[in-house]
């Protein structure tokens, strides 16, 4: 798969093997990237690549009508993720439109003023373009914020997403890092935040000086985040493990004391998800999506974004108070048992099935 998935790409792979193993054909068209094959079948899905990252938007058009001409589909599953295909306007399909989250001004928190414009504005015809399709949405939040823009609720539906059962488990086998651990794991992006959580841990050594912060993820503001550790004097107590393994990821949940996402936006909050069925607590911050996916003072805690002393605040509660963060880790286990990516794939399947009308 593209080596820039985030979140939004697991979502659609995670439901879209399922909808193979159920006897469906799934073609999944998506942007290249280097060194990547045109085409090739991947777990039984079909998949066609045509562009990149930079001008995908922009071919798009051109070959999903060749494709859809070539080929007899029942239904087009149109992901907005940042900018809309508009599909309405050239393909004559029945279209089930997915939005993991959409970005509106968060987008200027990322890139620059004129990349921003272009995705802001191309985000905000989409009310007239898919008016009267349904849509399905990952998180309440994400709802919402369809409905704020002019999307009747009824024509949205929320599925939430899933975890891989068989790799987030707990393990009481596996010890707590020795040190408070503190992580924070996922893509390094300006609008994830994460230096908001630096910034805390200074906050949070002061009393405890024990305390470490592991950042664990790549992306292209790495280098910002390791020069601000140089210059808050705390490189010594942060961890830049860069990517790794899923088996090194699942034991990095394990051992840590508390998984933290400090982010401006997200469409749900995965690794709140998978932290939590690990056994490990969450701290979060009151932002779209994230909200959904911690329950507040049951699975973890929420503060409001950009709080840095509510940030350090929470997690002083979780560091400093054994019994605290056993009630939070038992609340968080029982939580992430509701979520399941065979059971979200059975609902997007029929979601599939009413759209289209029936089986056939």
């Amino acid at each position: 798969m593209n080596p820039y998935s985030g979140g939004a790409e697991v979502h659609l792979e995670e439901l879209l093997r399922r909808l193979v193993k159920a006897g469906h054909q799934v073609t999944l068209f998506c942007s290249g990237f280097k060194n990547c094959l045109p085409e090739e079948s991947v777990e039984g899905i079909r998949i066609v690549r045509r562009g990149n990252r930079f001008n995908f938007n922009l071919v798009a058009p051109f070959y999903l009508r060749r494709l859809v001409k070539e080929n007899e589909f029942d239904i087009l599953v149109e992901d907005i993720n940042k900018i809309p295909f508009y599909t309405p306007w050239y393909l004559k399909l029945k279209t089930l439109v997915v939005v993991p989250h959409l970005f509106a001004t968060t987008v200027f928190h990322e890139i620059n003023f004129v990349l921003g414009t272009y995705i802001y504005l191309a985000e905000r015809p989409l009310i007239h373009v898919y008016r009267g399709l349904p849509f399905n949405v990952i998180s309440e939040s994400t709802a919402d914020d369809m409905v704020e823009r002019g999307i009747p609720r009824e024509d949205i539906s929320v599925v939430h997403c899933g975890i891989d059962r068989d790799c987030y488990t707990p393990d009481s086998s596996v010890p707590k890092y020795t040190d408070p651990t503190v992580l924070y794991l996922g893509r390094i992006k300006k609008y994830k935040s994460v230096q908001h959580l630096l910034r805390a841990l200074m906050i949070v050594k002061e009393k405890v000086p024990a305390a470490r912060l592991k950042i664990v993820g790549t992306g292209d503001y790495l280098p910002h985040l390791k020069s601000l550790a140089a210059s808050l004097g705390c490189h010594d107590d942060v961890d830049f493990p860069g990517f790794v393994s899923q088996e090194e990821k699942v034991e990095i949940l394990r051992r840590s004391h508390v998984a933290v996402l400090p982010s401006l936006k997200e469409g749900w909050g995965l690794t709140n998800i998978e932290a939590n069925s690990v056994g490990t607590t969450v701290v979060a911050a009151d932002s779209p999506g994230l909200r959904d996916s911690v329950r507040d003072g049951r699975t973890g805690f929420l503060y409001e974004y950009g709080n840095i002393e509510q940030l350090a605040d929470r997690l002083l509660k979780v560091l400093t108070d054994d019994d605290l963060r056993a009630r939070l880790e038992g609340g968080g286990l029982e939580w992430a048992d509701e979520f399941n990516w065979d059971h979200a794939a059975v609902k997007f399947e029929q979601l599939l099935i009413d759209t289209v009308g029936s089986k056939a």
